[in-house]
């Protein structure tokens, strides 16, 4: 996974919630795989099936509130998406989202994303790089050391390196 995505904006507003992410019958008796087809389906019913790996996920504020079920930014990642966008996150689904190796970062102004837009982002600088308009815009940027943790693929493969070479 590229540590700098690149790919089409999906943008929705404010307070969309894990229940949204990851409906309850969407993981309950169901592996990931088969669970994240219903992401968002009472939102945006075509967004499973139209996302594409490399696309980036555009919120306001209050991304990811609700319960602190995991399955939602699994399911945004097994969907294809590598970046998530917001103004603000709620402080469990922010942190399980770079947990399986995606950047989410905080941007003040995503209402200046369009739908479709072509995003190149670069989480250790802040910047996000809107190569629709021409517009650069700037986020807050990931620290090294997380950015090494999503580089590996996330928390989990992460450890298994850093243990392996401990060895």
């Amino acid at each position: 996974m590229s540590i700098n995505p690149e790919g089409r904006a999906w943008v929705y507003g404010d307070n969309i919630d894990t229940d949204q992410l990851a409906p309850i019958h969407s993981y309950k008796n169901r592996e990931a795989e088969e669970g994240c087809k219903f992401c968002l389906e009472a939102l945006d019913p075509d967004f499973a099936g139209a996302v594409e790996v490399g696309d980036i996920f555009v919120a306001g504020a209050n991304m990811g509130i609700g319960s602190s079920r995991e399955q939602a930014p699994l399911h945004l990642k097994l969907l294809g998406i590598r970046a998530v966008l917001a103004k603000s996150f709620a402080r469990i689904f922010y942190r399980n989202t770079l947990n399986f190796g995606v950047p989410a970062l905080v941007c003040a102004d995503v209402d200046r994303i369009n739908a479709g837009d072509t995003l190149r982002i670069d989480p250790l600088r802040g910047q996000v790089a809107n190569l629709s308009t021409g517009e650069t815009l700037t986020c807050e940027p990931l620290p090294e050391h997380l950015m090494e943790m999503i580089a590996a693929g996330g928390l989990m493969a992460h450890l298994r390196k850093k243990f392996k070479q401990e060895v």
